[in-house]
């Protein structure tokens, strides 16, 4: 059976990294990219498949049920991989009915039509649909906040503290709901904080580069402290794609980086790495350095136990911080130099 999938949210920075590298590595498939092109969807992010024959974009809204429906038909669409979600969480504690809209309502609408294209009844798959699978992406986030030791498992309590992490974990529970109650196949991934080209200015790495090289001031919440996991966005690509191929059904995948930076540690390895490629005149980049207003309900750290992909899946980061960050700043100096 030729694989027709869906893929939500494929101009975003996660989803224009995944559809390049999941059609190289699956020549069985055909991709179909929804994507309502928000301010963080950028169809430049995928002009390498110009002219691709496997390779099709829909402009569209997950949470219009008849747009979702008609895609499902046209394309007898028989897999989905949702990345599809507000994310920015500053933007969820301004307007979070935005996330509850996209991230809670989007997701059911869309996992519904999918269980009503496939399926019969529950537990009964069409003739022509067995084995169509749901990805769902999701966040690390929905787990809440650690203390300074211990690792979010797949058995962690969930306990979100933003309008964006509540809605990312209600949409995790609808997408658990369609497997234990549909017996829908199933699978969600909870990423870490993924880094790399392609990803929206608006983001930490991509804000301190850009405000670095702008001559600007390098913002930073609070003191600094704050810890984040982090992972190469190549490496979550390719957890992605083996989990949806190879992951079992109704299970959850942790996936992070095992590499733990503070948010100082970020902004000051980011400016020695442009002190070494493109030195000022006068000087370091890590004079522009300041700090600002804490973010409401900041989390404290975050931290991912990736060992049940790692073992089951065969699956681990190639990237460490120092090397994933050197590529990733090599990428945005060219775009922000033009």
């Amino acid at each position: 059976m030729k694989k027709r999938i869906l893929v939500t949210g494929g101009a975003g920075f996660i989803g224009s990294n995944f559809i390049p590298y999941f059609l190289e590595k699956n020549t069985d498939s055909e991709i179909i990219n929804l994507d309502l092109l928000t301010y963080a969807g950028n169809l430049g992010n995928l002009k390498e498949l110009d002219g691709h024959k496997r390779y099709h974009f829909e402009k569209g809204d997950i949470a219009d049920r008849g747009r979702v429906e008609e895609i499902f038909k046209k394309f007898d669409i028989n897999g989905v991989i949702h990345f599809a979600a507000e994310s920015h969480v500053d933007n969820s504690i301004k307007n979070p009915g935005v996330f509850i809209e996209t991230n809670v309502t989007g997701t059911f609408t869309l996992i519904d039509v999918a269980y009503k294209h496939w399926m019969n009844k529950p537990f009964e798959y069409a003739e022509d649909f067995t084995g169509c699978r749901f990805l769902h992406v999701s966040t690390d986030e929905v787990y809440g906040s650690l203390g300074e030791i211990g690792l979010f498992t797949e058995e962690t309590p969930y306990a979100p503290n933003s309008p964006y992490s509540a809605s990312k974990a209600a949409s995790d529970m609808v997408v658990r709901s369609y497997h234990h109650t549909y017996g829908l196949n199933t699978v969600i991934t909870n990423c870490s904080n993924n880094y790399g080209p392609k990803q929206h200015a608006e983001k930490l790495i991509p804000t301190v580069i850009r405000k670095a090289l702008e001559g600007e001031n390098i913002p930073i919440y609070g003191d600094g402290s704050n810890v984040r996991d982090w992972l190469f966005v190549q490496d979550h690509c390719r957890g992605i794609e083996l989990a949806y191929n190879k992951g079992k059904s109704g299970e959850v995948y942790n996936i992070g980086g095992r590499n733990e930076r503070d948010n100082n540690y970020i902004a000051h390895k980011i400016c020695e790495l442009l002190d070494e490629l493109i030195p000022k005149t006068q000087g370091s980049y890590k004079d522009q350095i300041s700090f600002v207003e804490d973010r409401a309900g900041h989390d404290k750290r975050y931290a991912i136990d990736a060992s049940k992909i790692e073992h089951e899946l065969g699956w681990k980061a190639e990237e460490n911080f120092e090397s994933g960050i050197r590529k990733t700043i090599d990428w945005y100096y060219d775009r922000f130099s033009k």
